[in-house]
């Protein structure tokens, strides 16, 4: 079996796994699998996730709707929570109707398909760009604050957002820590259409998806509370995730004589000094 073989059967197994788990919850007519919130969605994940090993994790967020899933895997998984500003880029008279994606760190992503079909000139196409670029910079200010961003080379990171439908905006997103040299990247999100996974699979190390239902129009079809998420709700979470405790194994030496036990450092704590009283 070759490599893209093998990433495919991967990617099924682990949608397969997720239905077999969770099995479906139907809305009043009975017709498609829902989740009852986003911070539902991210625990059913996150109980998926954990059943995987992962070196080093790094959940990262597509904020805003991607953030309460995250967190619940962030929490799950006992790693540390960041989020990645990317912007969609709408076709100018049909917003929704997405033609690129901008993100940090000067990712840009563009589908040059719909920006001919739509007839847009390189003016029309850049104006858009300008304008998600600023607004990009402001969410990032109001998300992170003085927050830095969590250093990405080398670790595995668990991109995480609330579905799935072309995949755009996680494209530009792994386009990010492939540059920022990611050593391993999963993506992973309650539900998607299967033919945007098999996209994925194709880019990412590995994608985890609990549901690939039929249908598919717009991922808030699928949960019976879609509330927007604000961006005092990202910036809440996020440091709500920083303020869990931390425990680690460690060892200390004293006189010869060795300790070793596991060091938690409660919630709330940002750090710890001495000195001479």
């Amino acid at each position: 079996m070759s490599e893209h073989e093998s990433g495919q059967a991967s990617v099924t197994e682990r949608v397969a796994d997720g239905l077999d788990l969770w099995g479906r919850l139907r809305d009043a007519r009975g017709d498609i699998t829902v989740f009852a919130d986003r911070r539902e969605a991210g625990r059913r994940l996150a109980q998926l996730l954990a059943t995987s090993q992962f070196d080093d994790p790094l959940v990262i967020a597509l904020p805003r709707g991607g953030v309460p899933v995250a967190f619940e895997v962030a929490a799950a998984l006992d790693a540390p929570l960041d989020i990645l500003v990317v912007r969609k880029l709408g076709v100018p008279w049909q917003p929704e109707l997405g033609m690129g994606a901008v993100g940090e760190g000067g990712v840009r992503t563009l589908n040059a398909s719909v920006i001919a079909a739509a007839g847009l000139t390189d003016a029309d196409v850049n104006e858009v760009i300008a304008r998600e670029e600023t607004e990009m910079a402001q969410r990032v200010q109001r998300y992170r604050r003085a927050r830095p961003r969590e250093p990405v080379m080398g670790r595995t990171v668990i991109l995480v957002d609330d579905g799935l439908a072309t995949g755009f905006t996680a494209r530009a997103a792994v386009d990010f820590l492939r540059r920022e040299k990611a050593r391993r990247i999963v993506v992973a999100v309650p539900l998607a259409p299967a033919e945007t996974i098999a996209e994925m699979a194709q880019l990412v190390d590995e994608v985890v998806c609990l549901e690939a239902p039929g249908g598919f129009s717009a991922v808030g079809q699928f949960y019976r509370d879609f509330t927007q998420v604000s961006d005092q709700d990202v910036a809440d979470l996020l440091a709500l995730s920083d303020a869990h405790g931390v425990t680690e194994n460690v060892n200390i030496l004293i006189d010869k004589c060795r300790l070793e036990d596991n060091l938690t450092v409660p919630d709330g704590v940002r750090g710890v000094g001495s000195g001479k009283r």
